[in-house]
């Protein structure tokens, strides 16, 4: 059932080396395919990595304009903890060994929900696949470099487009962390 999935999802921040077959990444990168998008425009476009040296290359340039400074009293989490918990991580995607690119874009007002709904259908896809996911953030700061600009020409990205955000995929190392009890008043019904 779709709600057993969604109620099993976790982000995942600890990886095994393990990496997962390609069918898999295949399957997952199909879910985003499939997510709603803006007029049905399907603008997103999506790149999947299944290379741990680049993996980590990318991780680490996910973080190199990383502003801390605006993260007072925030807190994610003990078993899975994130760089908001530990300023110590130096790879953005926690060495998973699978990543997906998801790209929106320029100009158009609805990119950013766009690439988050494809994001969601990946992590549910990746759930019922036992695969450990994770959504990352901070896509526009990682490839501003000229090492970054390589890559996306090297993908051949149109320069009309930009990263928005990431799928991290692979095996967790250890537990499942425990499911946050839900906060009260966050849904109303109105009739």
């Amino acid at each position: 059932m779709l709600m057993d999935i969604i109620k099993a999802r976790h982000s995942i921040r600890k990886y095994t080396d393990a990496q997962i077959s390609r069918e898999d990444l295949e399957l997952i990168l199909e879910a985003g395919n499939f997510a709603p998008n803006a007029g049905g425009g399907q603008r997103s476009m999506m790149v999947g990595i299944r290379n741990r040296e680049l993996t980590t290359k990318i991780g680490i340039m996910n973080l190199q304009k990383f502003d801390r400074s605006r993260l007072a009293g925030s807190y994610v989490s003990k078993e899975q903890p994130s760089t908001i918990d530990d300023p110590t991580i130096r790879n953005g995607f926690y060495g998973a060994p699978s990543v997906v690119v998801i790209f929106g874009q320029d100009n158009f007002m609805f990119r950013v929900a766009d690439a988050f709904c494809c994001a969601e259908n990946m992590v549910l896809q990746a759930t019922e696949l036992g695969i450990s996911s994770c959504i990352i953030s901070r896509g526009e700061d990682t490839f501003v470099s000229p090492e970054g600009q390589k890559l996306l020409e090297q993908w051949e990205i149109p320069e009309n487009y930009s990263a928005i955000c990431f799928v991290i995929l692979g095996y967790i190392d250890g537990e499942q962390p425990h499911t946050k009890p839900r906060k009260e008043n966050r849904t109303k019904i109105i009739e």
